[in-house]
């Protein structure tokens, strides 16, 4: 399963991407999703380092297997999870 979040909408509402990034990790977690596509947009990358410093959290970092910057899309970011088949 792949969730998807957008933050285009919301790039300058401060407590709304931290909701935002929060609320997507939770349901990634509930839903035992494998992928979440996080896309802050490409603009000057400000919000892209906000995601990241998000992401590196030592409460959030534990939560998933690892993150991926696309390659080929400077605005779009993989976070990648890992679930062992007898549940966590």
């Amino acid at each position: 399963m792949k969730l998807k979040l957008d933050l285009h909408d919301i790039f300058n509402r401060n407590q709304d991407i931290e909701r935002a990034l929060r609320g997507i990790i939770n349901e990634a977690v509930a839903k035992k999703a494998t992928l979440v596509e996080i896309i802050p947009g490409k603009g000057s990358g400000q919000l892209k380092k906000r995601v990241l410093r998000f992401l590196d959290q030592k409460e959030i970092k534990q939560l998933y297997h690892r993150v991926e910057k696309d390659s080929d899309n400077f605005g779009r970011l993989f976070v990648h999870f890992r679930w062992k088949s007898s549940g966590r």
